[in-house]
């Protein structure tokens, strides 16, 4: 499998070595236009694709059919009889993140439990095989973990190992039923879907956001199921959630070259550029500036 991506717009995307055979691949579109991402990827290998947010569409056949993946759905994709190299479409403030794996990895990881996977049977080894669905809660905190990545570079290869098995073993999970007797709230898919409403609504006001009871109002929960919710979904409060989400877009801002720091700290909602800087400090150890003179 060749590693190396042809696109339009390089920085945007992180791909990981994950082990032998299993790639990690992260591209998050901050551009205005639709970015392509192309690469080979041969018949032996079994794609994991999902869309964190946005919308995106793989193409096969040299254009003659594409499938399309939606705002937190996933697809899975493999076809022993040929190959299905990577031709997809992301659209403009889309994040997809793709799991690359051989099937002869993936086989050495479930050689005990194979039964149960239905494109890893007896019968079925040699067929092709498509699965498209809903992204458990669960995955979800997996996915914003690793999309908002924040912690020191030397141990990156390391947590995105961690979280790439863990997302893989979420993917597979037969049941829920252990997730559910912890947390009676994600049996209501409907309170699920309101949760994913509230993140949605506190990024799009991320320079003045509602404050948590005027935010469950308005979604419709009692305060203490959303912030129950969000815990669960996201992994972490509404507030530090949309703290690690204003940081990742101030530094994305800044990475552009177009914005000053007293832009960037108004645009996500800081009134001073000295708060902005302290914030911004906070989350990645270091000035905007500095992070900009790092760059080179």
């Amino acid at each position: 499998m060749n590693i190396n991506l042809k696109n339009t717009a390089q920085r945007a995307n992180n791909e990981t070595l994950i082990d032998d055979g299993f790639v990690l691949l992260v591209i998050d579109n901050n551009q205005k236009q639709t970015q392509k991402i192309i690469r080979e990827v041969d018949s032996s290998y079994v794609q994991f694709h999902f869309c964190l947010k946005g919308n995106s569409s793989f193409i096969f056949n040299n254009g003659r059919y594409s499938i399309e993946l939606k705002n937190e759905h996933s697809l899975l994709l493999y076809n022993p009889q040929r190959d299905l190299p990577l031709n997809v479409d992301v659209e403009a403030k889309s994040v997809v993140v793709s799991l690359i794996m051989s099937i002869k990895k993936l086989h050495q990881l479930f050689s005990e439990e194979a039964g149960y996977i239905s494109f890893l049977s007896g019968e079925n080894q040699d067929k092709k095989y498509y699965q498209d669905g809903l992204i458990k809660p669960a995955m979800l905190m997996v996915l914003n973990q690793i999309v908002g990545f924040g912690l020191n570079e030397s141990i990156k290869k390391l947590y995105y190992k961690g979280k790439a098995y863990e997302l893989l073993s979420l993917f597979f999970n037969r049941s829920d039923e252990s997730a559910i007797e912890a947390c009676p709230f994600l049996v209501d898919e409907e309170n699920v879907i309101k949760i994913r409403k509230a993140k949605d609504i506190v990024i799009a006001r991320m320079a003045e956001p509602p404050g948590l009871q005027e935010l469950a109002d308005e979604i419709g929960l009692s305060l203490k199921k959303l912030k129950e919710g969000f815990k669960q979904i996201y992994g972490d409060s509404v507030y530090s959630f949309l703290f690690d989400y204003k940081m990742e877009y101030a530094r994305k801002m800044l990475e552009t070259g177009d914005h000053n720091v007293n832009e960037v700290g108004l645009k996500i909602g800081y009134s001073t550029a000295s708060h902005f800087i302290a914030g911004f400090k906070k989350k990645y150890g270091t000035t905007p500036k500095k992070y900009l003179m790092s760059l080179g």
